[in-house]
């Protein structure tokens, strides 16, 4: 199981990687395990500013449809438009090709909330 340590983690199985005032989101490794073959990815909030812990799309699998939520406040500056086509990235590279939405982080306190990647480990039994 992949959990790099530079990211941070939410309960939801999110992770944020922190770049000045933007941060990039994505699932994890271990939530796109869970699901197993994500076969569409819905993201139609780009240019909307959304509070933590809203839904901001959905990922669909074969066997199940999972909400996405905002880890952080903020608006959606960018959507990784490759998916659309190639939703399987999520499951080939899910921190590097698979990410899903840039946020500009509206209250940069939040980021105090999220899990480090030890506490990300214990909270999935890792």
């Amino acid at each position: 199981m992949n959990v790099p340590a530079d990211l941070k983690y939410t309960k939801d199985h999110e992770w944020v990687k922190v770049d000045g005032d933007e941060a990039t989101v994505g699932i994890t490794d271990f939530a796109q395990g869970e699901l197993g073959d994500i076969v569409y990815v819905e993201i139609e909030t780009e240019g909307e500013t959304i509070d933590a812990n809203e839904v901001f799309g959905t990922v669909e699998a074969v066997k199940t449809v999972s909400d996405l939520f905002m880890p952080l406040s903020g608006e959606i500056v960018a959507v990784n438009e490759e998916l659309e086509d190639s939703p399987e990235k999520v499951n080939e590279s899910p921190f590097e090709d698979g990410w899903m939405i840039k946020i500009k982080m509206s209250d940069t306190s939040e980021l105090d909330g999220l899990m480090s990647a030890d506490e990300y480990k214990e909270h999935i039994g890792g």
